[in-house]
């Protein structure tokens, strides 16, 4: 194995193993993480996969073939292989599986597990009843069988708390925390420059706290409007003083975050399976935007304090001290200008760079290690 000189792998090749673009927001995040290692590596060679439940098993065996071709024709004891893991991914987990004479990592993004359902082609995942009938009792199985494919690879949370899960969950594997990357977004204006409002943001699913904007909304000040922009959010219900705007993108994302003084998260509990320590996209893309987050301190929600710009309310609140909290927060100007200026600094530490950097010390100890034979 050659060994890593100066911080970066320029006589490796990686083999990166993740979601398309726009296939959840692993894939947006996987493609803003692939771009940022590209200056690492002599060659980055991509397997890109379609989100959850839409594979076929043809396409988990298309999936697998093709990253063992991809490791086959790279260059001898200089290939790696990384995976981006997700809940109901199933080729980004297949593909790496057994996978042998090569060091392979992954990043998870619901910890413990990287991969929940198990067994989800898409003529399973068209049935509610069939994917939990099978993946509820398995559990323990599905466990298994992660660990047992994990063994002592090394895995990467986005979380500290989620690094801890999977270190509970899996004692043989290696862990490390590299915290969520924050893109690159333009400079808008300073929060407290910005309209009396607070936005809610993401894509619609259980556990993101949309069915409490109706009654955070009756809890607020009459002049704070509240703004809700992302996939899904269209077939919210509409009423006075709240604005639907739908998905949002590009020019239409900047010009969300620059009408809104903060972002809130009323989080809760994600899916019955078990509890999950994911990072927060919503965060992320908050800080890029330079912009305070007022959320529920539920799961890894709670390692974020003002020092990262966000304001955590104790998870199980209820909405109205959420909605207490914002209002408070948007109508003091020193506040929110020191949210503002603490979220910058998060987003500079967190940068695409920065999180390459990370990437690459994880990796260069790990072949380090192979090469002293640990």
């Amino acid at each position: 194995m050659g060994r890593v000189l100066g911080g970066s792998l320029h006589d490796h090749r990686l083999v990166f193993v993740a979601p398309d673009e726009g296939q959840t927001a692993v894939g947006d995040y996987a493609q803003d993480l692939v771009e940022a290692l590209r200056p690492h590596f002599g060659e980055v060679v991509e397997e890109r996969t379609a989100g959850p439940g839409i594979d076929t098993l043809a396409d988990v065996r298309r999936h697998r073939a093709r990253v063992r071709t991809l490791v086959a024709d790279g260059p001898p004891g200089r290939t790696l292989v990384h995976a981006e893991l997700s809940t109901g991914v199933m080729p980004t987990f297949w593909a790496v599986a057994g996978l042998s004479g090569v060091p392979v990592t992954a990043t998870i993004h619901d910890p413990p597990q990287g991969l929940w359902f198990l067994a989800r082609p898409r003529f399973i995942a068209k049935s509610r009843l069939l994917t939990h009938g099978i993946h509820y009792p398995l559990r323990p199985l599905s466990r298994a069988i992660e660990g047992r494919v994990y063994g002592e690879r090394t895995l990467i949370a986005l979380t500290e708390r989620g690094r801890q899960s999977i270190e509970r969950t899996y004692p043989r594997t290696r862990t490390a925390y590299i915290p969520h990357l924050v893109r690159e977004r333009p400079v808008i204006a300073p929060a407290q420059e910005r309209p009396k409002a607070v936005g809610f943001f993401g894509f619609v699913y259980r556990g993101k706290g949309f069915e409490q904007i109706a009654e955070i909304r009756a809890q607020l000040p009459d002049d704070i409007l509240i703004r809700v922009a992302g996939r899904g959010t269209e077939d919210l219900p509409r009423a006075d003083g709240i604005e639907i705007l739908g998905g949002v993108d590009g020019a239409a994302e900047d010009a969300f975050f620059a009408s809104v003084r903060a972002i809130a998260l009323p989080y809760g509990k994600r899916h019955f399976y078990a509890e999950t320590y994911p990072a927060s996209g919503v965060v992320a893309h908050a800080m890029a935007y330079r912009t305070p987050v007022v959320c529920t301190g539920y799961g890894s929600l709670a390692e974020l304090d003002p020092e990262h710009g966000v304001v955590v309310v104790p998870p199980g609140a209820d909405p109205g001290r959420l909605a207490t909290e914002v209002g408070t927060l948007l109508n003091d100007e020193a506040r929110l200008t020191e949210l503002g200026v603490n979220a910058d600094r998060t987003r500079q530490e967190r940068s695409p760079a920065r999180t390459a950097e990370a990437f690459v010390a994880v990796w260069q100890q790990l072949l380090d290690g192979r090469s002293a034979g640990v």
